[in-house]
This record gives C-alpha cells, structure tokens and sequence, in this order.
C-alpha cells in the first residue's frame, strides 16, 4: 500500500481552511520601501529569491497549520514478511497432579510444581521464537481455548503464566487434541504446524474417538511432540505393566501407542526434572525452524506533530525575515521626497 493511500484525516472540517494558503501571494507582512521611479531600482536577482521563498513560507506555514489541526495520519498496514518459525499450538494439562512437584508431592519451599515449571520454561521459549503463531489450549475434565492462534507473543506469555494456577482432578486428552488441532483453523497451510501437548500422562482415549482424532491429525498433519512431565518412580512411556496390558492399566503407554499410530511425525520427551524439561523444549526449538511467512502488522502513525513541526520552521524563517527587515531599514539612509509629478512605485525590501 502506497503512503498517498494510506494517508487520511481525522477532522476534515480543518481542510476547509486550506485556501487560506493563498493569502501570501496577494499580501505580505514586509515592509515596503518608497521610490522615485523602477529605473532607479538596480536588477536584484537575490532580492527576488528571497521575496519568492519568503511568499512560499507564508503558505506553507498557512497550509501546514490547517492540516495539523485536521490531524493528519498514515493508516496501519500489514506487510508480509518471512522468517523463521512455525503455527504452534500449546495444549497444557491443567489436572490437578500438575500442582505437585516431579516428586509426586506438593511444592514446598524453593521447590516448583510441574505446571510452574512448565509456564517458566514454555515463556522462555515463546520469547526465543520472534516468528511464531501460536495458540494457548488447556484441558482438565473438559477443555478450554485460552487464546486463538496470534503472534502477540506478550498476549501469548500472559496465557502462558494463566496455567500456573490449581487444576481439577480428571484429565481428558481426546477433548483437549481436539481443541488444539481446531486451533490451526481451516485450510491448507505451507507453513511448518507443531502441536505441543504437556502433560503428565494419565488420560485414556475412547475408541469412539480414535477415528475422528485420526481423521483430524490426517486432515491437519501438524508434528506431534509430547512434552511428558514423569513423576519419579512412576512407569515410563517404554515400560509394560506387570499384569494386563490395557489402557487403564497403562494410560501413557498406550497414549504413546495411539500418537504412533497417527501417521503423522511424532516424538515424545520424558522430563522427570526442570532441567530436563528445558533440555526438550530447546530440542524442539531447534528441529522446528523452517521458513514461514508472516504478517507484520503496523500501527497507525499521527503526523499532527509532523505538521506542527514544519509549520514552525516556515513561522520561524518569516521571522527571520522580519529581523533581517528591520535590521536594514534601521541603517538604510532616509530617503528624499520625490519631485511632484515624478512616477512612484514601491518595492518589497530584502
């Protein structure tokens, strides 16, 4: 979009006013000197200069004075760029177990809860990612849209540091990757799409949704991480149970399973610690940089001071002028009356 454009007003009443630039070539401000006859004037070309841009300054000092009472501005525009980055979709268990430490057991002290971990660590890499989209889901018993896919990383953070607060008890992943996935939106996409799900397992999906998940993943085929906040001693991801091997018995292992089956790039991390946690998040922030194009968005811009500014300059020049007027005339030597019937005429001083 071209600066004529996206150039407006806010009061166009002021614009009425604007012939009344036209003023300085009618009348002026400086002095006029009396002589006997144009034959006695000298040629001056400077003289001339300095009328003309004096005349000039008038009107643009007029002119600009009216548009910065109109309020004169450049409308915001969007410019696409492109980087470096992907559409991340953060989905963060919010269930209760996420209060508690990697020790299984309340936070006490120094000590963080899964979740404040979590919020600290996910910030941080918000804010190492300048490029992203990326939208906020949480989930518990049911699932909620914290925030809709945006690169207002400061808008993202504050979703971000929401989840540090106490969760419910029950964990439904099936609602929650539903949420997630709706949050990519409609359409194809050229860009890179990541679903980054925290959580610290303990969540079986019904077989009546299996397919309508699969049916999502294939439709959308972001890559899957599953950022899995292990508590010390519980079983990892890997490990079979000793009796029954079913999802209730082994919810991770068979969620592990399920994401494996998607059909689409997948990759788990099991953090039993903060460090660890960072070590993943990082690991993700290096395999997910590919091109991306953006949409910077930029602000609207007044120009009232603008305006203002280069009024003062012309004012400021015509002053000049008027000191310069007068510091001549105090040393020009007075003139001698005409003699009567002799042509007069009158000529603007330098």
């Amino acid at each position: 979009m071209n600066l004529l454009a996206r150039f407006g007003v806010t009061a166009p009443g002021w614009l009425w006013l604007l012939p009344l630039a036209l003023l300085p070539l009618v009348a002026t401000a400086q002095r006029r000197v009396p002589v006997p006859s144009l034959a006695m004037v000298p040629a001056d070309g400077l003289s001339r200069l300095v009328d003309a841009v004096l005349t000039l300054a008038g009107m643009a000092a007029i002119g600009l004075l009216v548009l910065a009472l109109a309020g004169p501005r450049l409308a915001g525009e969007s410019v696409a760029r492109t980087g470096e980055g992907a559409q991340v979709s953060l989905l963060i268990d919010r269930s209760g177990s996420m209060n508690e430490t990697f020790a299984g057991r309340q936070p006490s002290g120094a000590e963080e809860s899964k979740a404040a971990a979590s919020r600290r660590i996910l910030e941080a890499f918000v804010g190492r990612r300048a490029h992203d989209l990326v939208a906020v889901s949480a989930f518990s018993t049911s699932p909620m849209a914290v925030l809709p896919m945006t690169d207002r990383h400061e808008a993202v953070r504050a979703a971000i540091r929401a989840i540090d607060r106490p969760g419910l008890e029950a964990t439904n992943v099936a609602r929650g990757l539903g949420l997630a996935l709706s949050q990519f939106g409609p359409g194809a996409s050229q860009a890179s799409r990541v679903l980054l799900l925290v959580s610290d397992g303990a969540a079986v999906i019904d077989r009546r949704v299996q397919p309508l998940l699969r049916e999502e993943f294939t439709k959308i085929h972001p890559t899957l991480y599953w950022l899995f906040l292990r508590t010390a001693g519980s079983p990892g991801l890997g490990d079979r149970p000793a009796g029954e091997d079913s999802p209730q018995a082994a919810p991770e292992r068979h969620l592990d399973l399920f994401f494996k089956s998607l059909g689409v790039p997948y990759r788990a991390f099991e953090a039993e610690n903060a460090q660890a946690v960072d070590e993943a998040i990082r690991e993700i922030d290096r395999l997910e940089r590919k091109p991306i194009t953006f949409v910077e968005r930029r602000p609207q811009r007044d120009l009232s001071g603008l305006a203002y500014g280069l009024a003062a300059l012309a004012l400021g020049l015509l002053v000049a002028g008027k000191l310069a007027e007068t510091d001549l005339a105090g040393r020009r030597p007075a003139s001698r009356e005409a003699a009567p019937g002799s042509a007069q005429t009158t000529r603007r001083a330098a």
